[in-house]
């Protein structure tokens, strides 16, 4: 098409919900393990860790284990949903539209994957401020307001993710370094100047007596977390090289920072009872060099994620507003997250959060996970692909399961880990209702 012809010539990427061409999906899997790493440490992704220990007293190796498993198999899926992009080119929620029907996957889908990248967007920011800007007080013994430093840091965040799939891409190959570098540092830090460090590698120390089931319950949690990345993955992977480099990208990056990151989120809430690492390191060294070194992380890490946040986001939206450009979603998408983020208590009341997003999320994500992986086959007809912008649909049996499993995963208590009892109870019975419901998928 005309707009994707000349996409590549413009700085700025201006392919909106038209498929990538070809000739631009180069992009190998090392680079995507590349993309994931650096986005992983952020103080938005140290939180379901620091909890594990701070909230269900688990000791440092089963909090690491328990949201480690978690997270990977959410990434799992993740990874196997990025196949739409990197085999057409084009974005998540348009190709979930054959799965949900165009007004499913428009006024439903796609408005709860915003408001979930809005959310991360306005924790990531917020985290990041709040070390900033305890450095400066540090350094000057003066306290500046708070959105003197949020609303610059998410408007040049936006900015970033304006420019497009580029800018991810060069941003965080850029950064990993300084990030490899800052999170040694913090560690470091944790390990030469805390006693308790010694005590850090058995799995029922002093400091936490959780149980298998918070264990359990923790690694659904983070599951819930990861998993709603399903309807934004592809988002990223079409530009891959092919549909196993995309995919393998995206699993070995995640899994590789997400073990980073649940290793210095416990360390962090075990050692000094701080969520944010960033700030527990910081507060353990005079250097200024350290201190430095561990600041410039913290930004650098929050740009890394906020950059990618803000760029499937405004993907959602434009599926959502289709007669809007992608430089318009984004910037629309990017204003919301700049009000958002002068909200603090956003991070403080983390885990409320993030768990009423699940009980949207998760049925949705059992249902799109199961539809594209076991009932298409991994495979998009042509026939559908050729209907998406035509028909405008909502596909009554996927919402009613979708409707179901949010009734259950509301009314399941805490102790019996709702994220994966819903996600499995939604994909399996849905696999039965649609392998025997013909044509699949079904009418409006």
């Amino acid at each position: 098409m005309d707009q994707a012809a000349s996409a590549k010539q413009s700085f700025v990427e201006r392919i909106g919900l038209d498929a990538v061409p070809a000739s631009e999906r180069t992009t190998p899997w090392y680079q995507y393990a590349i993309i994931q790493i650096a986005i992983s440490a952020n103080a938005g992704n140290f939180l379901i860790p620091a909890l594990a220990v701070l909230k269900g007293n688990l000791s440092f190796l089963a909090a690491v284990i328990a949201t480690s498993i978690g997270a990977i198999l959410g990434f799992i899926f993740v990874s196997l949903l990025s196949y739409p992009g990197s085999l057409y080119g084009i974005p998540s929620q348009y190709a979930i539209r054959t799965m949900l029907g165009s007004k499913g996957a428009r006024y439903i889908s796609s408005p709860i994957r915003s408001i979930t990248s809005l959310y991360w967007f306005s924790v990531q920011t917020i985290g990041g401020t709040y070390v900033l800007q305890q450095l400066i007080v540090r350094m000057t013994g003066d306290q500046y307001p708070f959105l003197m430093f949020s609303l610059p840091l998410s408007i040049l965040m936006v900015l970033l993710a304006i420019v497009g799939f580029g800018a991810v891409k060069k941003a965080t190959s850029y950064f990993l370094p300084l990030l490899l570098a800052g999170e040694g540092v913090m560690l470091y830090l944790y390990f030469t100047t805390n006693k308790a460090s010694s005590s850090l590698l058995t799995l029922s120390p002093e400091q936490g007596h959780g149980s298998i089931s918070m264990m359990v319950f923790f690694a659904s949690l983070a599951f819930v977390q990861y998993v709603s990345g399903v309807s934004a993955s592809a988002d990223m992977t079409r530009y891959a090289k092919s549909p196993r480099q995309g995919a393998l990208g995206l699993w070995i990056g995640n899994s590789i920072g997400f073990l980073i990151t649940a290793i210095i989120g416990c360390s962090s809430a075990i050692l000094f009872n701080e969520l944010n690492p960033y700030v527990s390191a910081s507060n353990a060294t005079n250097s200024p060099w350290f201190l430095g070194i561990i600041t410039l992380t913290a930004m650098v890490s929050m740009i890394s994620i906020n950059i990618s946040n803000a760029y499937t986001g405004g993907y959602s939206l434009l599926n959502t507003f289709s007669k809007l450009s992608r430089v318009k979603s984004a910037v629309i998408f990017g204003a919301l997250g700049v009000l958002l983020s002068s909200y603090p208590s956003l991070v403080s009341e983390a885990e409320q959060f993030i768990s009423i997003l699940g009980g949207f999320i998760i049925p949705i994500s059992a249902v799109i996970v199961v539809d594209f992986l076991v009932i298409k086959k991994g495979v998009l007809a042509l026939e559908s692909l050729q209907k998406i912008k035509k028909e405008q649909a909502i596909y009554k049996l996927p919402f009613r399961f979708v409707l179901l499993g949010s009734i259950l995963y509301f009314l399941l208590p805490d102790a019996f880990s709702p994220g994966f009892i819903t996600f499995l109870a939604v994909g399996f019975s849905y696999w039965i209702a649609a392998s025997n419901k013909k044509p699949h998928p079904e009418f409006v």
